[in-house]
């Protein structure tokens, strides 16, 4: 009991500290050193890797007076790892630009989802850990696969795979997905609702341009309205899939903060529209999340705060970090292990779906019953079209 009280004060103070470091709490506690005496800085840098937030909460750490910042071994470890997260997002953002006028020049209308697009919205855009490059092209399968063959054969890249709702190619050395869709659910019901919305959205958001950061050039993302369900929808199936990461959750903080006015005007439609697709109860629970991790105030929700819903997602969000990638209860059924993810095969895969289904099974019942279904229509999609997933 007094071990469990001792962890939920510690990760208290870690949540504080990723708010401070991103300029939304004043963190006095901090700059005095009062809530850091005896403070366990490895502790929290692995939690921050854990959580793909290290340049995030080093933001943090660059504020702090040398009499409470952490150990120099650390500190200059920490910088190195700073400046190669800044590093990799520079690199990531040309690659973003260059990526997206190719697809513009091949006639086919897109934006950027997620990774880039979402940087900018943070104080410091460099600090984000960049992931691969999203590409939402509004066009049919047929001239997305067309479009592949030719970047690659541009780009001396290679195609890796393609999927139910993207191709995923490798380009000088950079992970790309070209998305038809960009996703899907299992429920048939609200798969079928998803599509439709996206698919009417989808030209605002191809027209939606962006400044990347240091003047790298423009790109179309989606906009904040779009995002708030969306990235909504993204973290639920991510949850369901395979897990959700801290880095997740301060991206939809932003996502939240940036469409405060219009959201605010037309919250009796999201409500409607969340309902419709589904994503309601979810919405309860990450708001209870937002809550607890980022200090999001009632009056800027988009949905009550479901308790208990929430609990379970942010205990699951601290015990597998990012994607899951963590999680020891994934232990078993597994082919390999080595350091930072587990490796599964196709029935160790199978059964941690069935596993995963059954425990959100009394909380989203609607996805969780559907999944098993839906996977053996996927199954018999992949042998039809005789794809990889």
């Amino acid at each position: 009991m007094i071990g469990d009280e001792l962890q939920h004060s510690m990760t208290d103070i870690y949540f504080r500290f990723i708010q401070f470091s991103l300029g939304i709490y004043e963190g006095k506690e901090f700059l005095d050193g009062s809530a850091l005496k005896d403070f366990d800085w490895w502790a929290f840098y692995e939690f921050a890797k854990k959580q793909t937030l290290v340049g995030v909460v080093f933001d943090g750490v660059r504020k702090l007076p040398k009499q409470t910042a952490p150990s120099f071994d650390l500190l200059m470890h920490w910088v190195a790892m700073s400046q190669k997260i800044k590093q990799s997002n520079n690199v990531l953002n040309e690659a973003t630009v260059a990526i997206y006028n190719m697809v513009k020049a091949a006639g086919l209308p897109c934006c950027i989802l997620k990774g880039q697009g979402n940087a900018v919205m943070y104080p410091n855009p460099l600090i984000r850990m960049p992931g691969d490059v999203d590409v939402w092209v509004n066009a049919s399968r047929e001239e997305i696969r067309g479009l592949a063959s030719s970047l690659v054969q541009k780009t001396n890249g290679n195609v890796d795979d393609e999927s139910l709702n993207h191709i995923g190619l490798t380009m000088n050395g950079i992970t790309v997905e070209l998305h038809f869709t960009p996703g899907f659910m299992a429920n048939f019901v609200y798969n079928r609702r998803l599509q439709r919305w996206l698919k009417q959205n989808a030209g605002l958001q191809c027209s939606n341009m962006v400044e990347l950061p240091n003047d790298v050039g423009l790109v179309a993302v989606p906009t904040h309205t779009f995002n708030i369900v969306y990235q909504l929808y993204h973290l639920y199936h991510h949850y369901f899939y395979e897990g959700v990461g801290l880095r997740q959750v301060v991206d939809y903080y932003f996502v939240l903060v940036k469409s405060e006015e219009r959201r605010v005007k037309n919250s009796i439609a999201l409500d409607r529209e969340l309902k419709h697709l589904g994503l309601w109860k979810f919405a309860g629970a990450m708001m209870y999340v937002l809550h607890k991790v980022m200090g999001m105030p009632k009056g800027k929700m988009i949905a009550p705060m479901d308790a208990k819903r929430g609990q379970m997602l942010l205990d699951d969000i601290l015990n597998g970090g990012n994607f899951g990638h963590y999680d020891e209860r994934h232990v078993w059924g597994r082919d390999s292990y080595d350091g930072k993810d587990f490796k599964h095969g196709a029935l160790g895969h199978n059964l941690l779906r069935l596993y995963r289904d059954a425990r959100l099974l009394r909380y989203y019942p609607a996805e969780a019953l559907s999944e098993p279904i839906f996977r053996t229509w996927h199954f018999f999609w992949r042998m039809k079209n005789n794809k990889k997933t």
